[in-house]
This record gives structure tokens, C-alpha cells and sequence, in this order.
């Protein structure tokens, strides 16, 4: 049915595009006919507009569908104006020409209505392909590739995006992320929990759709282990007096993973925690660290130290400490912790890891430095090793077929990417559903 109404599409833009040629073989109440639908493409492109519940995506897929009646168009017009070419021959000039006028104006009107909707509407074409379909628009067969490649990516996101928002009412009733304790949401280093830049993207929403009750821990973006632990035992203190709740459930990533182990092993914190789902942390630290540090003369760490430290005072935090957050991070330093720092009875302990499969397909600057932890550490999710990852009764590994595979950023949604193979918020919707079935 998809497929009959683009071509019925495509062929209301060609009839009503090549008038002037075809009102010679048409009856005139046709042609009307082809305008007004036309025109009414022109508002309304998308016809099954109830399986799209929210308005972007129907803009969105509604441009999608004028381009694709564009593209159906442009292909039979071009077909048809060069089989009329003996017409310019033969003296009907300005017939032709005013036909090719015609043609042009009508499907650069579709066009640019579709093309400014998926612009405006989609948020999978990102500023890339943006940029690559301004540059590329003007360049004769490249374009259509790069055309193509922006109606895949837009109309993939329209119908994966309106079916988990059909799946997300559907199970509401449900509550199946509605958990007995709070959900704590722990920052890796280097970022803070701003208001309006969430750290974990879409993730804490589709959790609360869900169900969840969603906190965060509030804590520096650059400290040691042992001083962000402290931060986060007086936020779970916090949380409890705020919910009334006898615990919480933590989910940390990175180097809050180990923020959260010291914090519940150290500072008392066992009794108050019910599960500490680590994600792509480092348990056992990163060799490529301990061989910067060794190899950087402590001038120039001085010199990066305070240039971080500054920037991260102007974030939020009050007393930032870039090299003993960067120390922290190091195998070494990561053996002394493990054997000091140990897990507490009671409390479940489950751990989660990824692997970026190619530099190539990690965002800036992940693509960078997935060789050189490869080199030190072996197959890594852009920072952190594979053989470092694994902590408690249960470790999940993740990756998907090909080359893309999932980075560090990918776990927490750091891109609002939409990868293939892996749907990050149904991960963490099933990973906070079976802490329920716990009784956590």
C-alpha cells in the first residue's frame, strides 16, 4: 500500500509538473485535478498519519514522502522531457521551455517543503549529514546518493522512534521499571548533571515512563575516587530522608562505578544500597593511563592539570582535581584499590561492558584514542578495556555485528544515536525491569 501511495504521489507532481505538454492529451478538469492534489500534498504528504503519534515525526515523515514523490517525478520527467526534445527541434521552443520552467518550479517546490521538514524534524541526520547535504546538494549523481542516505536515516528514525512510543503506552500500566527502592544515576569523570544537558540522554526518561523514580548524584566532575565517594554517600543520605525509601539502587558509569564501590565499602554506605549496576567501568584500570603519566613530564601535567581544573571550576565544581580523578584511573593504582576496596555482603553487585569494533565508527575523541588503548590494553570501547569491565555475581557484555560496535559514550547515550543493533534505552529499561524482579 506504502509503495502504491508514492506512486500515485509521484504521479500527481509529474501530471501537474509537465501540464503544459500534457494539456494537449488531458482532459483540463485532470490538470485541475493534478494541481489541487498537489497542493494538498504540499500540506498534508503523509496519508497514514495515525500510526505517527507525535507531530515532529509526522513533519518529518511527511518530508521523507515529498522527496520520495520528488525523486519518482524528476525520473519520469527527465524521461519524458528528452523523448520531447525533437519539439525544440523542430521549432515548438517555447513550448519546451516553458514546460521545463513548469517542471522546475513545481519540483523544486517539493523539494525544498521536503527537505526543510526532515531538517527541521529529524534529530538521527545529526549535524553531519546536515552539512554533507548542503556541501553535496549542488553535485550531479553524488546527490542522489546523499539524499538517499538522509531519507533512510529520517525515515528509519520516524518509524523506530513512533514504535517505542506506542510500546512505552501500551505497557504504562505496567510500571515494569517501577522499582521497590530509587534509582541513582552516578556520572563518569570529567562530566556533572546538568539540568538541561542530561549525561545520560534519553535513557532517564524512558526509565520514568517506565515507572522509575530517577536521581542523580550530583557530585564533582574531576576528584579522586575516595573524595567523590564521600560526595555520593551524603546524595544517598540525601535521597533517603527526600523518598523515605530504606535504600537506593545505583547505576554508575566509568570511574563512578568506582566512586560507588568506595563509597559503599569505605564510608558505611553497604547498609543503604540495595544494587550497584556498574557500566563500562574500569575495575581494572587502563594501562594506557599509567603510561601517559609516566612518560609526561610533570611540567606539562601541571600545565593540563590547571588548564582542566579551571575550565572545571566555571562547570560547577568547587574544588576540581583533574590529575588525582586521571591517577585514580591507572591498572596500579586500580590492583591496590581492588585489594583494599571489597564488595559487601548483602548488597548485588552486577556489571555491564561494551566494545567499539572500529576507531572509525566512535565519535571525536573516541575515534582517537581507541587505537592507543588497543595498543595498551587490547580491544576496548574507545577508553576502557574488555578484561577490565567485569565486576560481581553477573557481567553483561555488549556489542553489535560488523564494524560499528558500542563505545563508552554509546552506553550512556551520549549521542542520541540510534544504533543499529542495539536500542540503549531498552537495555536499560530490561536492565532496571529484572532489578524489580529481584525485589530491589
Amino acid at each position: 500500500m506504502r509503495y502504491i501511495r508514492r506512486m500515485i504521489g509521484g504521479a500527481i507532481v509529474f501530471t501537474a509538473a509537465n501540464s503544459v505538454f500534457l494539456k494537449e492529451y488531458l482532459d483540463t478538469w485532470v490538470i485541475c485535478a493534478a494541481f489541487l492534489g498537489l497542493a494538498l500534498i504540499q500540506i498534508i504528504p503523509q496519508w497514514e498519519r495515525k500510526k505517527i503519534p507525535l507531530r515532529r515525526h509526522r513533519i518529518c515523515i511527511g518530508g521523507c514522502e515529498l522527496l520520495i514523490y520528488f525523486l519518482i517525478s524528476v525520473a519520469g520527467t527527465t524521461a519524458y522531457m528528452l523523448a520531447w526534445l525533437p519539439e525544440l527541434i523542430s521549432g515548438h521552443r517555447g513550448l519546451w521551455i516553458g514546460n521545463l520552467f513548469l517542471c522546475i518550479l513545481l519540483e523544486g517546490i517539493t523539494f525544498w517543503n521536503g527537505i526543510l521538514r526532515i531538517y527541521a524534524c529529524s534529530a538521527q541526520i545529526g549535524i553531519k549529514w546536515r552539512v554533507i547535504g548542503l556541501l553535496c546538494g549542488w553535485i550531479p549523481v553524488v546527490n542522489l546518493f546523499v539524499l538517499g542516505k538522509l531519507l533512510r536515516l529520517a525515515l528509519e528514525e520516524c518509524w523506530f522512534e513512533s514504535g517505542k512510543i506506542l510500546e512505552n503506552r501500551r505497557r504504562k500500566p505496567d510500571r515494569i521499571c517501577q522499582t521497590r527502592y530509587p534509582v541513582l544515576m552516578v556520572h563518569g569523570v570529567f562530566f556533572r548533571d546538568f539540568r538541561y544537558l542530561n549525561y545520560w540522554g534519553r535513557i532517564p526518561g524512558e526509565l520514568e515512563t517506565n515507572g522509575a523514580h530517577i536521581y542523580y548524584g550530583k557530585h564533582q566532575s574531576a576528584a579522586s575516587v575516595a573524595d567523590s565517594g564521600a560526595e555520593l554517600s551524603a546524595r544517598i543520605r540525601e535521597i533517603l530522608r527526600e523518598t523515605g525509601a530504606d535504600k537506593v539502587n545505583i547505576i554508575a558509569h566509568s570511574k563512578g562505578g568506582l566512586d560507588c564501590r568506595y563509597a559503599v565499602s569505605k564510608l558505611g554506605m553497604g547498609e543503604y544500597v540495595a544494587s550497584l549496576t556498574t557500566i563500562n567501568t574500569p575495575h581494572r584500570g587502563c594501562v594506557f593511563a599509567d603510561y601517559l603519566l609516566g612518560v609526561i613530564p610533570e611540567g606539562v601535567k601541571e600545565k593540563v592539570a590547571a588548564g582542566y581544573n579551571a575550565a572545571l571550576k566555571k562547570l560547577g565544581d568547587e574544588n576540581p582535581d583533574f590529575l588525582a580523578a586521571v591517577t585514580d584511573l591507572t591498572a596500579s593504582n586500580c590492583r591496590a584499590f581492588n585489594e583494599q576496596v571489597k564488595d559487601v555482603r548483602g548488597v548485588y553487585y552486577q556489571s555491564v561492558g561494551s566494545r567499539l569494533n572500529a576507531a572509525s565508527e566512535g565519535r571525536f575523541p573516541l575515534n582517537f584514542s581507541h587505537d592507543l588503548v588497543k595498543y595498551f590494553d587490547g580491544p576496548n570501547d574507545g577508553l576502557v578495556a574488555e578484561d577490565s569491565f567485569s565486576w560481581g555475581e553477573r557481567f553483561t557484555f555488549l556489542t553489535t555485528k560488523g564494524k560499528r560496535g558500542i563505545s563508552h559514550g554509546d552506553m550512556i547515550d551520549l549521542n542520541r544515536e540510534n544504533i543499529p543493533d542495539f536500542d540503549v534505552r531498552e537495555f536499560y529499561v530490561n536492565l532496571v525491569r529484572e532489578l524489580k524482579e529481584k525485589g530491589f
